[in-house]
């Protein structure tokens, strides 16, 4: 079986700071959940309520993605 080897379409610069890592991420989910939410409105029942879903695993990703921001620079 040959070796997976992971397409070099889409890198990472070696060297970003984890900070800006974070707040790009940070931006990134931000504009999941805002498109889930929209999509959300346009369907109903159980697709409706698995986009909710989806959309809230979002929000708390964002959240744990903040708080890191935070630990690493925080605002007293």
């Amino acid at each position: 079986m040959p070796k997976y080897s992971p397409s070099n379409m889409f890198l990472i610069t070696p060297g970003i700071d984890t900070e800006t890592l974070l707040a790009h991420a940070c931006e990134s989910l931000r504009s999941a959940s805002v498109m889930a939410s929209d999509f959300a409105t346009f369907v109903d029942g159980p697709q409706r309520s698995m986009l909710l879903g989806i959309q809230q695993v979002i929000m708390l990703a964002d959240l744990a993605v903040n708080r890191a921001l935070d630990n690493l620079d925080p605002q007293s």
